[in-house]
């Protein structure tokens, strides 16, 4: 550290440094066509680079518009000299389109819109230098909106039982940000400890890992109140029922996102996944009996939460008393007879305003908590909390 580093720009420093040594950005290499041809027709290697604009995004035009874009990637020895032979890879992706298709040497392998629109693809478990894919998407602007590929990285991981430097920098970030905010007079302790990792022995992977393990080992200390805080994390997928495409491509949305996580849960079985809108259920059984009954059995076994209680997420400003309570009754009486048991946690993460009456009516409707994002969306009356907990006591109004 030099005299003219403070110390949160050390630690912030070290955790790029990690990140550097097993990820790459590579947003700025694709190559890019406007011309919507067959892939087998296709010949990437004479497309124009595709420019980037301020926020690092690749756009293009509005309505149903397609955009191609190309890249291939040759996997190298190591990376800031740090081996990366063996360890998977994946292709990290976000995007703003109607469809996304995106095809790794010829073949599709993913599909995507406007709700599944982030992805962490595969490209090998054992990464061989070397040994080369070339990537094609194929994206679809939306009608009503600018397509856009807004981030694209490559990121090599290690094995569940070994060290991972782009998981140690998770770590020291998030223990950077809690000591920043709750004991800053222990940042010095992370700033000294993090200046003892060796990065002369980068060459040498398994020396390395042992000295990040040894750094894990000594900050331990540093996390002991930060562990009395527990958050439990779960997969949640919001799907507009409607608002600027037909109600149809809401279904095949919902169809394709519930199939999506199931697929996931086989790889990933701590994956827990929660939706909301038993409208959106029952077309599922209607039409999709064989994926329903598959969502019914991940409900059993507590992989998947059926959270919400009302029929669909209504606007709850403008709307009358009746309709809020027609939305929980006709709501919960779904939940209660496809799962076994009414649901106590509102959801209602997309809505501008709500209404002083709602406690009362969720607290009548068997709903003991209420889940949005949107209460710091307003321009008159502040509200003073972040993230908060809390039960809704009969007849509280806010």
């Amino acid at each position: 550290m030099t005299l003219s580093d403070s110390p949160s720009a050390t630690i912030s420093q070290t955790i790029a440094k990690l990140r550097q040594l097993v990820s790459i950005d590579v947003q700025d290499a694709w190559h890019f066509s406007s011309e919507d041809l067959p892939l087998n027709s296709i010949d990437f290697w004479d497309w124009r680079s595709a420019q980037l604009n301020e926020k690092r995004y690749i756009t293009w035009l509005k309505g149903c518009q397609v955009q191609w874009l190309s890249q291939r990637f040759i996997i190298p020895h190591d990376l800031q000299g740090y081996p990366i032979e063996g360890l998977a890879l994946r292709l990290v992706l976000t995007w703003w389109a109607d469809k996304a298709e995106i095809f790794v040497n010829g073949k599709l392998v993913q599909e995507g819109d406007l709700f599944d629109s982030s992805v962490r693809i595969l490209l090998t478990p054992h990464a061989t230098p070397g040994e080369e894919f070339t990537v094609a998407l194929r994206l679809v602007s939306p009608g009503h909106d600018i397509g856009a590929l807004m981030r694209s990285q490559l990121i090599y991981e290690r094995l569940a039982d070994r060290i991972d430097p782009n998981f140690v920098a998770d770590e020291l970030t998030v223990l950077h940000q809690y000591l920043e905010a709750f004991e800053p007079e222990k940042i010095d302790l992370l700033t000294t400890a993090i200046q003892q990792i060796d990065w002369n022995i980068l060459s040498d992977a398994p020396q390395f890992d042992r000295s990040l393990s040894i750094l894990r080992q000594t900050l331990q200390p540093l996390a002991t109140n930060l562990k009395q805080r527990c958050f439990h994390v779960l997969g949640h997928a919001h799907l507009d029922m409607a608002w600027l495409w037909p109600l149809s491509e809401t279904w095949d949305a919902a169809q394709r996102t519930f199939a999506s996580v199931l697929n996931l849960q086989k790889d990933f079985p701590h994956l827990t996944f929660c939706h909301t809108s038993p409208a959106l259920y029952e077309w599922i059984e209607k039409h999709r009996p064989d994926l329903f009954k598959a969502i019914q059995e991940a409900a059993r076994v507590k992989s998947w939460e059926v959270l919400g209680g009302m029929w669909i997420e209504p606007e709850v400003n403008i709307i009358s008393g009746e309709s809020l309570v027609r939305q929980l009754l006709y709501g919960q009486r779904y939940i209660q007879e496809k799962f076994g048991e009414i649901t106590k946690v509102a959801w209602l993460p997309d809505s501008f305003g709500f209404t002083w009456q709602l406690p009362q009516i969720f607290k009548q409707g068997g709903i003991e908590y209420f889940v949005t994002g949107k209460l710091h969306w307003n321009d008159t009356t502040e509200f003073p909390h972040g993230v908060f907990g809390g039960n809704l006591p009969m007849g509280l109004s806010y």
